[in-house]
Protein backbone atom coordinates (compact mmCIF):
# COMPACT_ATOMS: atom_id res chain seq x y z
CA UNK A 1 0.00 0.00 0.00
CA UNK A 2 1.39 3.32 -1.01
CA UNK A 3 1.84 6.36 1.87
CA UNK A 4 0.74 9.27 1.30
CA UNK A 5 2.85 12.01 0.13
CA UNK A 6 4.82 13.97 3.00
CA UNK A 7 3.32 17.28 2.90
CA UNK A 8 4.93 20.61 3.57
CA UNK A 9 4.80 24.29 3.90
CA UNK A 10 7.27 26.97 3.09
CA UNK A 11 7.51 30.31 4.48
CA UNK A 12 9.93 33.02 3.17
CA UNK A 13 9.50 36.81 2.58
CA UNK A 14 10.92 36.17 -0.95
CA UNK A 15 9.45 34.46 -3.30
CA UNK A 16 12.21 33.36 -4.78
CA UNK A 17 13.34 30.91 -2.45
CA UNK A 18 9.70 29.92 -1.84
CA UNK A 19 9.43 28.60 -5.31
CA UNK A 20 13.10 27.33 -5.63
CA UNK A 21 12.31 24.85 -2.39
CA UNK A 22 9.33 24.31 -3.84
CA UNK A 23 10.52 22.83 -7.31
CA UNK A 24 13.54 21.49 -5.36
CA UNK A 25 10.73 19.37 -2.78
CA UNK A 26 8.16 18.73 -5.52
CA UNK A 27 10.97 17.25 -7.90
CA UNK A 28 11.34 14.46 -4.69
CA UNK A 29 7.29 14.11 -4.64
CA UNK A 30 7.20 15.83 -1.61
CA UNK A 31 3.90 18.00 -2.05
CA UNK A 32 3.53 21.68 -1.32
CA UNK A 33 0.29 22.30 0.46
CA UNK A 34 0.71 26.12 1.24
CA UNK A 35 3.55 28.96 1.04
CA UNK A 36 3.40 32.16 3.16
CA UNK A 37 5.17 35.59 3.40
CA UNK A 38 5.21 35.82 7.21
CA UNK A 39 4.86 34.18 9.91
CA UNK A 40 1.32 35.10 10.22
CA UNK A 41 0.33 33.42 6.98
CA UNK A 42 2.75 30.49 8.06
CA UNK A 43 0.43 29.88 11.15
CA UNK A 44 -3.02 30.11 9.21
CA UNK A 45 -1.50 27.90 6.40
CA UNK A 46 -0.33 24.96 9.24
CA UNK A 47 -4.13 25.46 10.30
CA UNK A 48 -5.48 25.06 7.14
CA UNK A 49 -3.03 22.33 5.32
CA UNK A 50 -1.82 19.95 8.58
CA UNK A 51 1.12 19.54 6.74
CA UNK A 52 3.92 17.18 8.12
CA UNK A 53 6.98 19.84 8.19
CA UNK A 54 7.39 23.51 7.70
CA UNK A 55 10.01 25.30 6.21
CA UNK A 56 10.23 28.21 8.28
CA UNK A 57 12.28 31.39 8.14
CA UNK A 58 13.18 33.43 10.73
CA UNK A 59 13.28 37.35 9.24
CA UNK A 60 9.90 37.93 8.02
CA UNK A 61 7.75 41.02 8.10
CA UNK A 62 4.72 41.27 10.88
CA UNK A 63 5.32 38.21 12.59
CA UNK A 64 8.64 36.21 12.48
CA UNK A 65 9.64 33.01 12.10
CA UNK A 66 10.25 32.50 15.68
CA UNK A 67 6.99 33.43 17.34
CA UNK A 68 5.13 31.80 14.57
CA UNK A 69 7.18 28.45 15.35
CA UNK A 70 6.22 29.06 18.99
CA UNK A 71 2.41 29.27 17.73
CA UNK A 72 2.55 26.29 15.73
CA UNK A 73 4.40 24.22 18.04
CA UNK A 74 2.50 25.71 21.47
CA UNK A 75 -0.69 24.60 20.41
CA UNK A 76 -2.44 26.84 17.29
CA UNK A 77 -1.16 23.92 14.79
CA UNK A 78 -1.22 20.17 14.28
CA UNK A 79 0.60 18.03 16.93
CA UNK A 80 2.47 16.11 14.62
CA UNK A 81 3.80 19.09 12.73
CA UNK A 82 7.48 19.67 12.92
CA UNK A 83 9.51 22.86 11.83
CA UNK A 84 12.61 23.32 10.59
CA UNK A 85 14.10 26.84 10.67
CA UNK A 86 15.74 28.06 7.91
CA UNK A 87 18.62 30.92 7.96
CA UNK A 88 21.31 32.89 6.64
CA UNK A 89 23.95 32.95 9.00
CA UNK A 90 25.20 29.90 10.60
CA UNK A 91 25.06 29.81 14.31
CA UNK A 92 22.66 32.77 14.19
CA UNK A 93 21.31 34.11 17.82
CA UNK A 94 17.48 33.66 16.64
CA UNK A 95 18.27 30.15 16.12
CA UNK A 96 18.52 29.46 19.94
CA UNK A 97 15.25 30.71 20.54
CA UNK A 98 13.71 28.83 17.57
CA UNK A 99 15.23 25.71 19.12
CA UNK A 100 13.69 26.35 22.46
CA UNK A 101 10.38 27.15 21.07
CA UNK A 102 9.96 23.89 19.85
CA UNK A 103 11.76 23.65 16.25
CA UNK A 104 13.40 20.06 15.03
CA UNK A 105 16.43 22.07 13.56
CA UNK A 106 17.55 24.18 11.24
CA UNK A 107 19.01 24.76 8.04
CA UNK A 108 21.15 27.48 6.38
CA UNK A 109 19.30 29.04 2.70
CA UNK A 110 22.39 27.79 0.75
CA UNK A 111 21.74 24.18 1.36
CA UNK A 112 22.19 21.86 -1.37
CA UNK A 113 18.87 20.51 -2.89
CA UNK A 114 19.62 16.90 -1.80
CA UNK A 115 20.36 18.36 1.87
CA UNK A 116 16.76 19.95 1.59
CA UNK A 117 15.31 16.76 0.71
CA UNK A 118 16.87 14.66 3.35
CA UNK A 119 16.32 16.86 6.14
CA UNK A 120 12.68 17.17 5.49
CA UNK A 121 12.36 13.39 4.95
CA UNK A 122 14.60 13.32 8.39
CA UNK A 123 12.51 15.39 10.23
CA UNK A 124 8.83 13.69 9.14
CA UNK A 125 10.32 11.09 10.66
CA UNK A 126 10.41 11.70 13.94
CA UNK A 127 14.43 12.41 14.35
CA UNK A 128 16.01 15.64 15.03
CA UNK A 129 17.92 17.27 11.93
CA UNK A 130 21.12 19.12 14.16
CA UNK A 131 23.90 16.80 14.57
CA UNK A 132 24.22 17.01 18.35
CA UNK A 133 27.55 18.23 18.29
CA UNK A 134 26.01 21.88 16.45
CA UNK A 135 23.14 21.84 19.05
CA UNK A 136 26.08 21.39 22.01
CA UNK A 137 27.62 24.91 20.27
CA UNK A 138 24.47 26.48 19.53
CA UNK A 139 23.54 26.49 23.26
CA UNK A 140 27.24 26.79 24.55
CA UNK A 141 27.49 30.08 22.80
CA UNK A 142 23.44 31.58 23.87
CA UNK A 143 22.60 29.30 27.12
CA UNK A 144 24.50 31.57 29.35
CA UNK A 145 22.26 34.73 28.28
CA UNK A 146 19.58 35.24 30.72
CA UNK A 147 17.50 36.91 27.62
CA UNK A 148 17.54 34.18 25.74
CA UNK A 149 16.00 31.73 28.59
CA UNK A 150 12.06 31.24 28.04
CA UNK A 151 10.09 31.22 31.53
CA UNK A 152 9.04 27.85 32.65
CA UNK A 153 11.95 25.64 31.97
CA UNK A 154 12.74 24.41 34.86
CA UNK A 155 11.40 20.68 33.86
CA UNK A 156 11.47 18.06 36.65
CA UNK A 157 13.84 15.33 35.88
CA UNK A 158 12.98 13.07 38.95
CA UNK A 159 10.90 10.80 36.86
CA UNK A 160 13.85 9.88 35.21
CA UNK A 161 15.77 7.10 35.96
CA UNK A 162 19.26 6.91 36.85
CA UNK A 163 20.40 5.45 33.84
CA UNK A 164 17.98 7.79 32.14
CA UNK A 165 19.55 10.69 33.64
CA UNK A 166 22.82 9.28 32.41
CA UNK A 167 21.97 8.74 28.80
CA UNK A 168 20.38 12.36 29.06
CA UNK A 169 23.62 14.15 30.15
CA UNK A 170 25.93 12.09 27.68
CA UNK A 171 23.26 12.77 24.93
CA UNK A 172 23.98 16.65 25.94
CA UNK A 173 27.56 16.36 25.20
CA UNK A 174 26.75 15.73 21.67
CA UNK A 175 27.25 11.74 21.29
CA UNK A 176 25.76 9.79 18.68
CA UNK A 177 23.51 7.17 19.47
CA UNK A 178 26.48 4.80 18.53
CA UNK A 179 28.84 6.51 21.01
CA UNK A 180 26.57 6.53 23.88
CA UNK A 181 26.09 2.66 23.19
CA UNK A 182 30.07 2.40 23.32
CA UNK A 183 30.59 4.71 26.29
CA UNK A 184 27.73 2.83 28.07
CA UNK A 185 28.40 -0.56 26.44
CA UNK A 186 24.86 -0.92 25.39
CA UNK A 187 23.16 -1.86 22.01
CA UNK A 188 22.17 0.75 20.00
CA UNK A 189 18.93 -0.40 20.35
CA UNK A 190 18.74 0.18 24.19
CA UNK A 191 20.08 3.55 23.72
CA UNK A 192 16.98 4.23 21.15
CA UNK A 193 14.95 2.97 24.15
CA UNK A 194 16.56 5.06 26.61
CA UNK A 195 15.96 8.37 24.64
CA UNK A 196 12.71 7.07 23.67
CA UNK A 197 11.64 6.73 27.20
CA UNK A 198 13.56 10.52 28.33
CA UNK A 199 11.40 12.27 25.37
CA UNK A 200 8.26 10.62 26.68
CA UNK A 201 8.38 11.59 30.18
CA UNK A 202 9.63 15.00 29.40
CA UNK A 203 6.99 15.64 26.79
CA UNK A 204 9.91 16.46 24.01
CA UNK A 205 9.62 16.40 20.87
CA UNK A 206 13.14 15.43 19.85
CA UNK A 207 16.69 14.97 20.65
CA UNK A 208 17.65 18.78 19.78
CA UNK A 209 14.93 19.92 23.10
CA UNK A 210 16.18 17.12 25.05
CA UNK A 211 19.74 19.38 24.60
CA UNK A 212 18.27 22.15 25.58
CA UNK A 213 16.29 20.87 28.36
CA UNK A 214 19.68 19.26 29.56
CA UNK A 215 21.30 22.79 29.48
CA UNK A 216 18.18 24.92 30.53
CA UNK A 217 17.70 22.49 33.58
CA UNK A 218 21.67 22.65 34.53
CA UNK A 219 21.79 19.25 34.18
CA UNK A 220 24.79 20.14 31.84
CA UNK A 221 26.79 23.61 31.86
CA UNK A 222 27.97 24.81 29.19
CA UNK A 223 31.94 24.78 28.83
CA UNK A 224 31.69 22.17 31.65
CA UNK A 225 32.14 18.54 32.15
CA UNK A 226 31.52 16.13 29.40
CA UNK A 227 29.98 13.42 30.67
CA UNK A 228 30.55 10.97 32.48
CA UNK A 229 33.30 8.35 32.66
Amino acid sequence: MNRPPLRAVIADDQALVRTGFGMILAADGIEVTAEAADGAEAVAAVRRTRPDVVLMDIRMPRTDGIEATRRILGGEGPHETRVIILTTYDLDHYVYAALTAGASGFLLKDVTPEHLVAAVRLVQSGDALLAPTITRRLIERFAHREEARPAGVHRDLSGLTPRELEVLRLLATGLSNAELADRLCLSPTTVKTHIGRILSKLDLRDRVQAVVLAYETGLISPGGPTGTG
